[in-house]
């Protein structure tokens, strides 16, 4: 078994500062966690690439689905990537997991812990964005499926959770 790379002890140190728990996985680059959102439990690891010193953070959640809802959810994850300047939204067919994933490909072998912050902030954040709008389609009745206007759908705000910090701003 191979020792952890300088890279990947450097994301769990980043993780140990901000008082995010984690486990190193042994043998691999990979890091495990858990977080809890606004709207979801999400499940998040990050991998080094070491060869080009990149890191991949992956949020995840569970959303189960029916033949009839897959392609709406699936359309409404098209429609919200096209937004997104960093990450993407993905499906993950087989376990029916909703997906956000975000790399960066770091200049030096330790990699900057504010980088690895904003990248583990951003998949937590986009993932609990999009949960409720996939809710929604999940809960829509069939018959109701082709009604479903899924951009509008996107630009409801009411669903979007709060910025940490904002909720002290409220009158």
């Amino acid at each position: 078994m191979r020792p952890p790379s300088l890279q990947i002890l450097s994301v769990e140190s980043t993780f140990g500062n901000n008082g995010w728990h984690c486990e190193l996985l042994d043998g691999r680059d990979v890091l495990r966690a858990s977080f809890s959102a606004h709207h979801t439990k999400i499940q998040l690891h990050a991998q080094s690439y070491t060869p080009i010193n990149a890191l991949a953070v992956v949020g995840e959640c569970p959303l189960a689905l029916s033949a009839a809802h897959l392609p709406y959810v699936l359309e409404l994850l098209c429609r919200a990537n096209k937004y997104l300047n960093l990450g993407s939204f993905e499906f993950d067919l087989e376990r029916q997991f909703l997906v956000f994933r975000i790399t960066n490909i770091f200049e030096k072998e330790r990699y900057d812990a504010d980088i690895v912050t904003s990248m583990v902030h951003c998949a937590i954040a986009e993932l609990d964005r999009i949960t409720p709008y996939a809710a929604i389609v999940q809960r829509t009745p069939r018959d109701l499926l082709k009604d479903l206007d899924l951009q509008r759908l996107l630009e409801r705000d009411d669903l979007i959770p709060p910025v940490p910090g904002d909720e002290d701003d409220l009158p």
